[in-house]
């Protein structure tokens, strides 16, 4: 385990730095001109030459990379063009609201879509199941930007009982929660469908059925616990990707996380911005699919990270 550990730690780290190296590259290839973006329409061009001079941004493209590695190693992210702070102190001032969203909604996914999984799974092929089937097909099919939009409508509007934006109460992040869940419910519950549904079938359910274990049992001690590892793995996936930034929804509410900073940090051209946001929502990702993985032989015994499995 320890030795796995490590190793799964190795790799983390070369994927984040080939993840923000990446980036680096990219934003500079792509269109725009951060030092415009800076100064303003009325700027001249000695003003522009300014700005690109306090940036750094005349150095060549390889000379930016290296002065860039030398300040990561040392902890400096460098400071944003459009806040005047320090990057990094953004980007970790709005981590929480992303990371508040995205466990509020990974929570309600696993209350809802688990059960209903099981529920679709033990009447398979019945007219109540496919209508359940016919509901998660359309919450899949929903575009979030939508369901958002839907949602403030009703409880914001219509029977205005939520906040509209924001995060000045508890109650701003019902909305944001329930309209990212939608799409993760109809995800995670199919999913749970179909491996229930195999173990429910499986060989080794029979012999327990004959054994005289109860219904409940064979569905949740049996079948459930052999599909906790793919379904463990589903939600840390999904978990991993609202950790990014659930870009459409956090600007449909307003809501101060990292998303919506990067779409201002684009539309700025702001480069130090942009790396630090990469830099930590790609640490956080790749942390919670290292716990995943480490997750695996808590719930099967038989799985030993790092070694074959002996037969």
């Amino acid at each position: 385990m320890i030795g796995y550990a490590v190793r799964r730690l190795g790799q983390s780290v070369l994927t984040v730095f080939l993840t923000v190296s990446t980036v680096f590259v990219l934003i500079r290839l792509a269109p725009g001109d951060p030092a415009a973006a800076f100064a303003g329409p009325l700027a001249t061009t000695e003003d522009l030459a300014k700005v690109r001079q306090m940036f750094g941004l005349e150095e060549p493209l390889i000379t930016q990379y290296g002065l860039f590695i030398k300040n990561l190693l040392t902890g400096d992210f460098g400071t944003s063009y459009s806040f005047q702070a320090p990057a990094l102190d953004v980007v970790m001032g709005r981590m929480p609201y992303t990371i508040t969203l995205a466990a509020s909604a990974i929570l309600v996914t696993a209350l809802v879509a688990i059960p209903l999984g099981v529920w679709m799974a033990r009447r398979a092929d019945t007219r109540r199941e496919l209508a359940a089937n016919v509901l998660t097909i359309a919450g899949q099919s929903m575009p979030e930007f939508w369901t958002g939009v839907m949602l403030l409508t009703l409880f914001a509007v219509v029977v205005p009982v939520l906040p509209a934006s924001g995060f000045a109460t508890w109650g701003g992040l019902v909305l944001p929660t329930v309209t990212v869940a939608v799409l993760q419910i109809a995800l995670i519950s199919r999913l749970v469908r179909r491996e229930m549904c195999a173990n429910l079938a499986a060989p080794y359910l029979t012999v327990a059925r004959s054994r005289g274990v109860s219904s409940f049992g064979l569905t949740w001690r049996y079948a459930m616990a052999n599909s906790a590892i793919p379904v463990l793995t589903a939600l840390g996936t999904r978990f991993a990707a609202m950790v990014n930034g659930v870009v459409v929804v956090e600007v449909v509410f307003a809501w101060p996380g990292v998303g919506s900073l990067v779409v201002r940090a684009l539309e700025t051209r702001d480069y130090p911005l942009i790396q630090a946001t990469v830099l930590v929502t790609a640490a956080a990702a790749v942390l919670v699919q290292f716990l995943v993985d480490l997750a695996y032989s808590v719930l099967d015994p038989r799985i030993r990270l790092g070694k074959a499995v002996s037969r």
